[in-house]
């Protein structure tokens, strides 16, 4: 079985399960194609991302779920099964983010013409400028990320990725809502060498070597860690951001860094940006496992009058109560797997957990 087919005038790409992002990217780059975004790690792979709702950044994007249009799996009894977009309407937006109850063995994408992205970095953005200008802030590039420590009222960093049209040079403007641009190449955590991550300093490239934060032959991040992360509405998301801010003395200690990033609405059941535009707040956590789940109680419960949706693919805390409330089609979706395996011989302790007995 072929791993990766194009079909350039159905506009589609269709992988084989274990296929990262990494492999297509400049495969289908190659041939004059891109998938419409890409998460700050290229490591992920294509099914595996798409059935947790993993995403990048940008105003207009939808997470990485969004582009697919026909997955194939398994089901309970062995036999493989097929549900696309265009033949199976809403059955299909349940089931494409299946937290692995459906086994999937191959994902077919939505592809557009390859494009070109430079990337800025600007240090020192005040929340201040999130109260009046969050949209515009996060409107200002393809993808935008902030980064933060909690310290001090600022985003630490600000990534703009911005698209390039034919042989346009990108402006440098030394500031951005006052923070200052930056003209070296930088790591989102103070300290760390900038080598792993991808091009800054406006220098145009692919769009699959500036989206992703990381370089797929060098190690993401800071390597150990764990990783947390909730959703809530673009529209409450300064107010979110304050009050997480509130337990700044309690996170810092225990937090490599803070990732805001903007997500598009979505109709898929159990995206986390389903029927809302959305802002992602973003943990990444060095690895102290118990002090992490000794403050993420405290921060969902800072979050909790914003209902913040919990990234699946992450540590958190919440309840399968909480999550039925957060997510208004969970019982849809148990109904869903229950037709597909019926027996549960796919079901884990983790699915147990968010789905119920």
């Amino acid at each position: 079985m072929t791993e990766m087919t194009l079909d350039k005038a159905a506009g589609t790409v269709t992988v084989s399960a274990g296929v990262t992002y990494g492999k297509l990217a400049p495969w289908l780059d190659a041939q004059g194609f891109a998938v419409h975004n890409l998460a700050s790690l290229p490591h992920v792979s294509v099914v595996g991302a798409c059935a947790t709702a993993t995403h990048g950044s940008g105003i207009h994007n939808g997470n990485l779920s969004t582009a697919v249009r026909a997955i194939e799996f398994v089901d309970g009894t062995g036999q493989l099964k097929t549900l696309s977009r265009s033949a199976n309407g809403d059955e299909f937006n349940g089931a494409v983010v299946a937290l692995g109850a459906l086994v999937v063995t191959r994902i077919t994408l939505a592809v557009v013409p390859t494009f070109q992205i430079s990337q800025l970095v600007y240090e020192n953005l005040s929340f201040d400028q999130l109260e009046h200008n969050l949209d515009a802030i996060f409107g200002s590039g393809y993808s935008v990320s902030l980064f933060t420590d909690w310290q001090r009222h600022r985003a630490t960093q600000v990534w703009l990725k911005q698209s390039i049209t034919g042989s346009t040079t990108p402006a440098l403007p030394p500031l951005f809502y006052g923070a200052t641009l930056q003209k070296t190449k930088l790591h989102p955590l103070a300290g760390h060498s900038p080598e792993n991550c991808t091009e800054q300093l406006g220098v145009p490239g692919p769009w699959y070597e500036r989206l992703p934060h990381f370089r797929m032959n060098f190690t993401p991040s800071s390597g150990a860690e764990l990783q947390s992360e909730y959703f809530v509405p673009r529209a409450q998301a300064y107010k979110a951001i304050l009050a997480v801010e509130q337990l700044r003395d309690k996170i810092t200690p225990h937090l490599f860094i803070t990732e805001l990033r903007t997500i598009a609405a979505d109709d898929l059941w159990l995206s986390t940006a389903y029927k809302r535009d959305s802002v992602a707040i973003h943990f990444t956590w060095k690895p102290e496992e118990k002090a992490v789940r000794s403050v993420l109680p405290l921060i969902e419960e800072k979050l909790a009058p914003f209902d913040a949706r919990p990234h699946w693919a992450k540590v958190f805390t919440m309840s399968h109560q909480r999550l039925s409330e957060l997510y208004p089609r969970l019982n849809d979706f148990r109904a869903l797997t229950a037709r597909y395996d019926p027996n549960r011989k796919f079901f884990n302790t983790y699915l147990q957990n968010v789905l119920g007995a």
